[in-house]
């Protein structure tokens, strides 16, 4: 939630972000209005609370007529208290839901635009050059009996698929590899919980502009996660940390589940954009002011895992109208995809500076009282894109696919030869 004493104090800096955005600046006039009228509401309520306590006492000390007026005062007071309190309550609700709807302010380094405007910070590696026709990763899948979208289809429809053989393999050994490599850095490993219960998902954003790629089980108001990182950022809600304690670090493995709205006729064909998937991911909760350098050592943990499946990829500082609504500022990894001819997002990482905590009530305790925490997310390992990325960037020209030397440990060999 965006932290009210700057948008009373700099509203022109929230309408700028909102605009960077392509959000409604309009909406920063109507949270300040509806401020101001829960405000009004709070000073009336308290002004009438502390009569009622004074009359109380004034009742006690009272004798004969006197008693007798101060006690018909204090009935018609419990009426007005009560009327009060129910305005304070209702016109609190209307503030926060309109609040609600303001994203977080964004960081001045973010470039301003579109999901085009991006800046590319570095690219690490070369595209290959294949002396063959280059297979994507549907056929490669089929050849090594790997992937099996028809089947998936089949059984649950557009977008899912099975990973079969040394595909199902290739997962364990991402994963593993992902979760020791986490480890090794200082992340306590998590496996969450993937249906979450409203709080948890609106606290973490994703139930504003992102509601409609969430999967919603109505009959028992539970959400499945798009990404473990709402019950990891979800895990401290409604506690004070020890900021002696930060930054504390969490890897969380979890299957992921997306509707994908919006995205009728891109990447129909093979395992890029899919309804379900696994994924490893790092989430951060440490002090404000340590937030920016966090989040670049969050960005070379994905860069060293992306140097470890030996894949070209490059590293883009994404434009503040793609950021989602929980963001300042965000990273992506993309890794080439040589039959696309193009570079695929594959990992990302999230400065959500102290907007999420606002929403989910996590503070550290300092000399001047509690204040929210920061949280950080980024993706280790997205399964499938990863998959998709290995098996296209190291394919011969048998069809067989090299193991990147990092995962033959897990997989026991150095090469997917295909199935007979």
């Amino acid at each position: 939630m965006i932290d009210v004493k700057l948008l009373r104090e700099n509203p022109d800096l929230v309408r700028a972000s909102q605009k960077a955005r392509g959000e409604s600046t309009s909406l920063v006039d109507e949270v300040l209005a509806a401020d101001e009228v829960r405000r009004t509401a709070i000073v009336e309520f308290e002004a009438l609370r502390a009569e009622q306590n004074s009359l109380s006492k004034a009742v006690g000390a009272a004798k004969g007529d006197e008693k007798s007026a101060l006690l018909e005062r204090a009935k018609t007071l419990s009426a007005q208290v009560k009327e009060a309190e129910s305005k304070k309550s209702s016109t609190e609700e209307a503030f926060k839901k309109l609040a609600l709807g303001i994203s977080n302010v964004v960081d001045e380094r973010a470039p301003i635009g579109g999901e085009a405007d991006f800046k590319v910070i570095e690219e690490i590696g070369k595209p290959r050059n294949f002396d063959f026709e280059a297979k994507d990763h549907v056929e490669l899948g089929k050849i090594l009996g790997a992937i099996d979208v028809e089947r998936g289809a089949k059984v649950s429809g557009a977008r899912f698929y099975y990973l079969t053989g040394v595909g199902a393999l290739l997962e364990l050994a991402l994963v593993n590899y992902a979760i020791q490599m986490a480890t090794k850095a200082g992340f306590i490993p998590v496996i969450p919980p993937v249906l979450v219960k409203p709080e948890a998902m609106e606290g973490t954003g994703f139930l504003g502009q992102a509601a409609e790629n969430v999967f919603h089980l109505q009959a028992d108001d539970f959400y499945l996660v798009g990404t473990s990182e709402v019950p990891l950022a979800a895990y401290h809600m409604d506690e004070i940390l020890d900021a002696s304690k930060l930054p504390l670090r969490y890897s969380g493995y979890s299957p992921c589940f997306r509707r994908e709205a919006g995205s009728y006729g891109k990447d129909t064909r093979g395992i890029i954009r899919v309804h379900q998937f696994e994924k490893v991911e790092m989430f951060s909760f440490c002090k404000p002011e340590d937030a920016a350098a966090e989040h670049l050592r969050l960005l070379n943990w994905e860069k060293d895992f992306l140097n470890a499946m030996e894949i070209p990829y490059r590293v883009i500082d994404v434009a503040t109208g793609d950021l989602g609504s929980s963001a300042n500022r965000k990273f992506d990894c993309e890794a080439w995809i040589p039959t696309q001819g193009a570079y695929r997002e594959v990992t990302s990482t999230s400065n959500c500076s102290d907007f999420q905590a606002r929403r989910l009530n996590i503070r550290i305790k300092g000399e001047n009282g509690t204040s929210p925490v920061a949280t950080l997310n980024g993706t280790l390992v997205a399964v499938p894109r990863m998959i998709v990325a290995i098996l296209e960037n190291h394919q011969q020209s048998d069809g067989s696919v090299l193991v990147p030397k990092a995962l033959q440990p897990y997989l026991g060999t150095d090469r997917f030869t295909p199935v007979s």
